[in-house]
């Protein structure tokens, strides 16, 4: 049974499909994990036992009468705390939000346990989603699976942790500037930044709903394709027989490749060289519009998160961690002229993009520029805070700008990913070449 922890969720499901694995008992077998864990307090926020008992016991009863409902039928999966779940505490990572309960699930929950799927619980994130490293002093702070002292990433933090400790088959979090890659990247996942609109934010905890996404962090590229399919009621991409031979990729120069740490630069360039070497045409590339449209970053993000959040940050902000308070008020310093031009620029430059990226199956670049920071120079050093926060989030942040779909594959390097970026609405294509990325990076 211990191997059921770490296979997975596809294994797991076709387990189940095949009458070997029983998902009452591998359900268990995670919420005995969950509790036995020393650190299960910083990764879940609470722990869902008997809604997962129940929805385990009804997927056994489907394995066994022959009418599963999908692939992960039965599969335990967590989700991160800003996904309402009906009767469960949901909050945000907030002392803002706290005792906020919903009385029904955000679809795209719903979505998933119609498919079978089993809620394990909710895990700790970066409070209201604005941050990229995944501190969180307000409730609590997950560990990185790479270096105890480090963060996990955020902000979906817990989301990560849950997975690359062994305590969740995968996990369902959200990406507004790089929240499911680099939490992801950072603990040796993949990671799948789906485009905006594709699923429905209905019943999920907003940050910017221009740029709100939601995606899976999982451990291979065929769990992100079931588990965007039980997320949105559709069917899984066919990824068999990818292949990067003749595949024509592009690397971001400008911007993407600027002030790298040595680690993430080195695994870059390893995983640029198998790529070659299973086929791929890969050119350097680069795209001027890419630096004018993380210049209108600062507008955008802030004004749309304090924006939305304004009232109630202000009826209690000592509520708030002091740094994620400060992020959210550089949001008073735009107006919403500002906001609407930049918007209006934002459009054009998508445009620009997309037509000189035209040419090429995707773009590539590593997922985060730095590796996990230290956790208690963080606590301590306001300036160390702020630009390693900014740098965390660069590269994944231009994936959101531009609307594109995009996923990180781990490498050999530990908490260091290589993140693939396709035009919006490709995640099909985009998980085809991340299936043959992923063999090749074996």
């Amino acid at each position: 049974m211990q191997d059921w922890l770490t296979m997975t969720a596809a294994d797991l499901g076709r387990g189940i499909g095949a009458g070997e694995i029983d998902p009452v008992a591998l359900t268990q077998t995670y919420l005995d994990a969950i509790d036995a864990h020393p650190l299960r307090d910083r990764i879940y926020a609470r722990v869902t036992a008997e809604r997962a008992r129940a929805e385990a016991t009804a997927a056994a009863n489907r394995a066994v009468s022959g009418n599963r409902l999908s692939p992960l039928d039965g599969v335990p999966i967590s989700w991160k705390d800003l996904f309402d779940t009906a009767g469960t505490g949901t909050e945000a990572g907030s002392k803002l939000l706290e005792g906020r309960v919903p009385d029904r699930d955000a679809v795209v929950l719903a979505n998933a346990t119609a498919a079978g799927l089993v809620c394990l619980g909710k895990t700790h994130m970066s409070e209201l989603a604005f941050s990229g490293l995944g501190h969180n002093p307000s409730t609590a702070t997950p560990p990185c699976v790479n270096d105890a002292d480090a963060v996990s990433g955020g902000s979906s933090s817990g989301a990560a942790a849950s997975v690359a400790f062994n305590l969740a088959a995968a996990a369902i979090g959200s990406d507004t500037g790089g929240s499911v890659r680099i939490p992801a990247a950072w603990n040796d996942l993949v990671g799948l930044k789906t485009t905006s609109g594709r699923l429905t934010l209905e019943g999920v905890v907003p940050l910017a709903m221009k740029f709100d996404t939601i995606g899976p962090l999982c451990r291979s590229v065929e769990d992100a394709g079931l588990l965007l399919a039980a997320l949105e009621g559709g069917a899984a991409p066919d990824l068999r027989q990818a292949g990067l031979e003749g595949r024509r990729f592009a690397i971001l120069n400008n911007v993407a490749m600027e002030d790298l740490r040595d680690a993430p630069r080195a695994a870059f360039e390893t995983a640029i060289g198998k790529l070659r070497e299973a086929g791929a045409i890969i050119e350097e590339i680069e795209v001027p519009e890419v630096g004018e449209a993380m210049d209108l970053a600062g507008c955008l993000f802030t004004t749309e998160a304090y924006g939305l959040w304004r009232e109630v940050i202000e009826a209690n902000a000592d509520a708030m961690y002091h740094e994620i308070l400060a992020r959210f008020r550089l949001g008073m310093g735009h107006s919403g002229a500002d906001y609407v031009a930049a918007c209006a620029k934002l459009d054009a430059l998508r445009a620009e993009y997309d037509a000189a990226v035209a040419g090429y199956d995707a773009v590539l670049m590593p997922t985060a520029p730095i590796l996990p920071p230290n956790l208690a120079r963080l606590e301590e050093d306001h300036a160390y805070y702020l630009a390693e926060n900014l740098l965390a989030l660069r590269n994944t942040r231009i994936g959101n700008l531009l609307g594109l779909s995009a996923l990180t594959l781990p490498t050999d390097t530990p908490s260091c990913g290589l993140m693939m970026c396709c035009p919006p609405d490709m995640e099909e294509l985009l998980l085809r070449l991340g299936a043959a990325a992923e063999e090749a990076l074996r």
